[in-house]
C-alpha cells in the first residue's frame, strides 16, 4: 500500500508506539501490523474506514478527531467543543459554563465519561464522583415504565436554594455473587468470579411524591408499597468515540439487519413487529422538530434516533440543565409538575427564592418570576418554557461537531496468529451474529431531528467500511438483575482494548457487572430471569474452547 495514507499512518503509528511504551499498567499487547509502506494493512485494521481511523494508540487514542474533521476544515471547532465537554459547568450567570441547575445529573460531562469511554464500576453513588458513568433506572415494575415523578435520568444534584429530587446520601449498591450452572468454572479447571449490582433506593429519599402511570393515569406510590411497585436498576455510560460513524450508517441498512435476524431470533415486540417484519416503533421529535420517523440506534433502550438528537445531543441539556435555545426549559420529572409542586410549597425554597431568582434574571426581563407570590413565582419559574438561552446554537454546534468527529483507534495485533484464530474462533462460536463485525456506511446525509443543522455544518463519512461488531438489534442475556424491560442493543466493541490505557472503565455490560472480557462472555450463558440468552450456544461453544484458545478470543476481543 504504497500511498499518502500508509506513509501517514506508519509515521504516527512510531509515534504512538513510544508514548505507549512507558505505561507499564497496559495490558502486554503488541503493535505488529507490518511495515507500512511495503505490506498492505488488514482490511479490519482501519476500525472507523479511512475517514474515522486514528493510528494514535496511546493514552488519547480515544479523543482523536477524524480525517473528516480536518477536511472539512472543523479542527478549530472539534475543538471548541471538546473543551466544552471536558470543563464543569457552573451556576454562573454569564460565560462558557453558565447554567448549572438548578438540579441536575452531574456539574460535567467527564464524570459520566472518563477519558471518553466507559463509565467505571462504582460502589456508592455520587453526582460528584469522578468515573462515575451510571445512571439510576428507576421504573414501575407492573409496566416496566419510568416513573413519572422523576427524571428518566432522576437528579441527585441541586443549586440552593432547591432541593435535589433524590437524597444520593440515601442511595445503596451492593455486589452480590452469582452462580452460573457450570459453578463458574470450566472443565479445565479455570474458574471466573461473577457479580452484579443491587442498587437500593428507600421511598424517604424521593423529594415529591412516587408517582407511576396506570392505565393514562397518574397513580401516587405509598411507602408500605413502594417495594412492591417500584424497581432500580443501574446502566451505565458507553463510549462516545465513533458514535458519527454509526450515525453514518442508513436506516434502511439498519431496518434490513432487523429483517435478517427476524426469522432465528425474537425481538422486541415493542419496536418490531415481526408478523409484518417491519417497525412498530420509529424516533421522532415533534417539540423542536417536524416529527420526521427515524430509525432507532442509539443507547441501550433504543430511545434514540440520529446523533443530532442523540444521547449526547440530549445529556449536554438534560444532565446538567443547561439549556439552549432549542430547548429552553428545566428537565425535572417525566409529568412536567411534581417536582415544581414540590418546591413551590417548600418554605426553605421559598426563603432563598427571591434571592436566587434576582440573581438568574436581574433585570427582570420575566416579571412572571417576581410577582411576590412566593409558590405561584417558584411554580412559574421551573415549568416555564421561555427561559434565556444559557448554551448559543454555535457553541451547541461546536459540541456536536466534536461529538460526530471522534475518530476509533485503530486494530491491534490485525497480523499475529493470535488474532487471525481468535478472529475466526469469534465466528465459528456465533458470537460475530449479534456482534456483527462490519458495515458500510451510506451517503452520510445528515439527519437533525432539532432542524439545526445540515450537511455543511457537520463531519461527514459516506461509503466508509467500519467495524463497530455491534447488529444495532436488540437482545435477551437473561441475566439475574438484568436490565430495565431485558431488551439491550448491542454495544460495539471497538477500542475497548485500549480502555485501561485511556483511563476510561475497563469494566462491560451495561452495568459495569463484568470486570474482564471472560465474566463478560460468560455472563452471556444465562438461563435466569424466565427465559434463556439469545447468546447461551455460544457460551456453550465457548466452554468447549481449549484454555489457549479461550484466550485467543479474549486477544481478538482485546484487539479490535
Amino acid at each position: 500500500m504504497q500511498n499518502k495514507r500508509s506513509i501517514y499512518l506508519s509515521v504516527m503509528m512510531a509515534a504512538a508506539m513510544a508514548t505507549a511504551c512507558s505505561d507499564e499498567t497496559s495490558q502486554p499487547l503488541s503493535w505488529e501490523i507490518g511495515e507500512g509502506t511495503t505490506i498492505d494493512y488488514p482490511e479490519d485494521y482501519f476500525a472507523g474506514g479511512e475517514l474515522g481511523t486514528t493510528a494514535n494508540n496511546s493514552s488519547t487514542a480515544f479523543k482523536q478527531p477524524t480525517l473528516a474533521v480536518e477536511n472539512a476544515g472543523m479542527v478549530t471547532a472539534f475543538n471548541e467543543g471538546e473543551y466544552l465537554f471536558e470543563n464543569d459547568f457552573n451556576t454562573n450567570t454569564s460565560g462558557a459554563f453558565q447554567g448549572l441547575g438548578p438540579v441536575y445529573v452531574r456539574p460535567g460531562c467527564l464524570y459520566c465519561h472518563p477519558g471518553y469511554g466507559h463509565g467505571a464500576r462504582q460502589n456508592s453513588y455520587s453526582a460528584n464522583l469522578q468515573r462515575n458513568g451510571y445512571l439510576l433506572v428507576i421504573y414501575d415494575k407492573k409496566t416496566n415504565a419510568y416513573i413519572r415523578s422523576v427524571a428518566g435520568m432522576p437528579q441527585t444534584g441541586a443549586v440552593k436554594p432547591f432541593k435535589a429530587p433524590i437524597d444520593e446520601s440515601q442511595i445503596q449498591i451492593a455486589w452480590n455473587h452469582y452462580t452460573d450452572e457450570w459453578g463458574n468454572r470450566f472443565d479445565d479447571g479455570e474458574t471466573y468470579e461473577l457479580t452484579y449490582p443491587e442498587v437500593t433506593i428507600p421511598h424517604a429519599a424521593y423529594y415529591a411524591p412516587v408517582y407511576v402511570q396506570r392505565d393514562g393515569k397518574d397513580v401516587e406510590i405509598a411507602a408500605a408499597d413502594y417495594d412492591e411497585n417500584i424497581g432500580i436498576r443501574l446502566e451505565s455510560t458507553i463510549g462516545i468515540y465513533g458514535t458519527g460513524l454509526l450515525d453514518a450508517i442508513s436506516d434502511e441498512d439498519i431496518t434490513a439487519q432487523w429483517k435478517a435476524e427476524s426469522p432465528y431470533v425474537t425481538l422486541n415486540p415493542s419496536l418490531w413487529d415481526q408478523t409484518t417484519d417491519n417497525w412498530k416503533s420509529y424516533y421522532s421529535n415533534s417539540l423542536q422538530g417536524d416529527g420526521t420517523k427515524y430509525v432507532r440506534r442509539y443507547t441501550y433502550a433504543l430511545s434514540r434516533g440520529p446523533v443530532l438528537d442523540g444521547a449526547g445531543a440530549n445529556a449536554i441539556w438534560n444532565i446538567t440543565n443547561v439549556n439552549r435555545p432549542d430547548r429552553r426549559y428545566h428537565y425535572l420529572d417525566l409529568a412536567g409538575k411534581y417536582y415544581a409542586e414540590q418546591s413551590s410549597k417548600d418554605p426553605e425554597v421559598q426563603a432563598g427564592f427571591t434571592e436566587y431568582i434576582n440573581r438568574i434574571d436581574p433585570e427582570k426581563k420575566h416579571p412572571e418570576w417576581h410577582t411576590g407570590n412566593l409558590e405561584q413565582d417558584i411554580k412559574t419559574y421551573l415549568t416555564s418554557k421561555s427561559l434565556d438561552a444559557e448554551m448559543t446554537t454555535e457553541q451547541y454546534k461546536n459540541l456536536m461537531i466534536w461529538h460526530r468527529g471522534l475518530a476509533v483507534p485503530a486494530a491491534r495485533n490485525t497480523t499475529t496468529e493470535d488474532f487471525k484464530a481468535g478472529k475466526e474462533l469469534f465466528s465459528k462460536m456465533g458470537c460475530a451474529t449479534c456482534h456483527r463485525p462490519s458495515w458500510t456506511t451510506g451517503s452520510d446525509e445528515i439527519h437533525d431531528p432539532n432542524l439545526l443543522f445540515t450537511n455543511a455544518d457537520m463531519p461527514r463519512y459516506p461509503y466508509q467500511k467500519i467495524w463497530p461488531y455491534t447488529d444495532m438489534v436488540q437482545h435477551r442475556l437473561f441475566m439475574k438483575n438484568d436490565i430495565r424491560t431485558g431488551w439491550c442493543r448491542t454495544t460495539p466493541l471497538w477500542g475497548r482494548g485500549l480502555a485501561s490505557k485511556c483511563g476510561s472503565g475497563t469494566e462491560r455490560l451495561h452495568d459495569c457487572r463484568a470486570r474482564n472480557v471472560i465474566e463478560a462472555i460468560m455472563w452471556h450463558g444465562c438461563t435466569q430471569e424466565g427465559g434463556k440468552s439469545d447468546a447461551y450456544e455460544s457460551v456453550k461453544k465457548f466452554r468447549q474452547l481449549t484454555k489457549k484458545e479461550r484466550d485467543q478470543v479474549v486477544f481478538f476481543i482485546e484487539s479490535i
